[in-house]
């Protein structure tokens, strides 16, 4: 058995509404899930939507762990643009709040826009400035709610995409104790891996596990990409990693809800085994 416990993200079904997912995932012997806030899967902005399915998982034994707030180039607490931040600030406190209601207790979110590119030096100081700000009133929202804000390392190739920036912002907000989720597939193409779990270990509380061959981001299953699992594992444990794996893997509307759980738990069992051939 691996060390922590296994949930999967509701992403690998984004586009089916997450009332049609809640049985067969709980059938398949999950107990914890993430949350995906795709409009098609759940309406965050619907709360009588999201009490619904709150008390659904309840009823199921379904525990959501976290909630992964949207993400988009429109949803950009970096910009230069007042309104265009504000927007982005509001967008992400309703998913906070919608966090609570369905009973999850942390909100994973990515600290830039999904913009690729570094500005010239003093345009992205201010993109971090603003970010921070940002974020500090989403932490501030997240503490009244009894919510914890986990920022997830971004794929390098887009703004904020190194571990270095995120720790910056970790280092700026001071509203509330923020930690961080490491996406395994995200350090990977990054060539960052070690680097990751060593700089972000003293905030680390949860783990976005998915696999790639480096070249993109294809959110494979462990152990069908070229990430060493077995060295990863042992660097959580180094590192005294407590959390949560979340499994987030692809989906498609086109695949049967069967076929993707299939997968799921395929990648639940790998790294059983993973843990089990190699002991602390």
């Amino acid at each position: 058995m691996t060390d922590w416990p296994i949930a999967l993200s509701t992403g690998c079904f984004y586009q089916r509404s997450i009332f049609d997912i809640l049985d067969p995932v709980r059938k398949a012997g999950f107990r914890e899930i993430e949350v995906c806030s795709s409009p098609k899967h759940l309406d965050y902005h619907n709360a009588d939507e999201v009490r619904r399915a709150g008390e659904r998982m309840r009823e199921l034994g379904l525990h959501p762990v976290s909630f992964h707030a949207p993400f988009a180039e429109r949803i950009d607490i970096t910009s230069l643009n007042k309104p265009a931040r504000e927007a982005a600030v509001k967008e992400l406190i309703l998913a906070c709040e919608a966090a609570a209601l369905l009973g999850c207790g942390q909100v994973v979110l990515h600290p830039g826009p999904e913009r690729e590119g570094r500005p010239p030096e003093a345009e992205f100081l201010q993109h971090m400035h603003y970010a921070a700000e940002s974020l500090n009133l989403v932490a501030a929202r997240c503490c009244d709610l009894g919510v914890q804000l986990l920022l997830e390392n971004m794929l390098a190739h887009l703004l904020f995409g190194h571990v270095r920036d995120m720790m910056y912002l970790l280092g700026e907000i001071s509203t509330c104790n923020v930690g961080t989720c490491l996406d395994t597939g995200h350090a990977h193409l990054a060539r960052e891996m070690g680097l990751v779990i060593q700089k972000l270990s003293g905030h680390l509380k949860l783990v976005h596990i998915n696999d790639n061959h480096g070249d993109w981001d294809a959110h494979l299953p462990p152990g069908e990409g070229t990430i060493d699992w077995p060295w990863v594992i042992q660097e959580l444990r180094r590192n005294d990693f407590h959390g949560v794996l979340v499994l987030e893997l692809h989906g498609g509307g086109s695949e049967a809800v069967e076929t993707v759980l299939k997968r799921a738990v395929h990648a639940r069992d790998f790294l059983d085994k993973v843990c089990s051939d190699h002991p602390r």
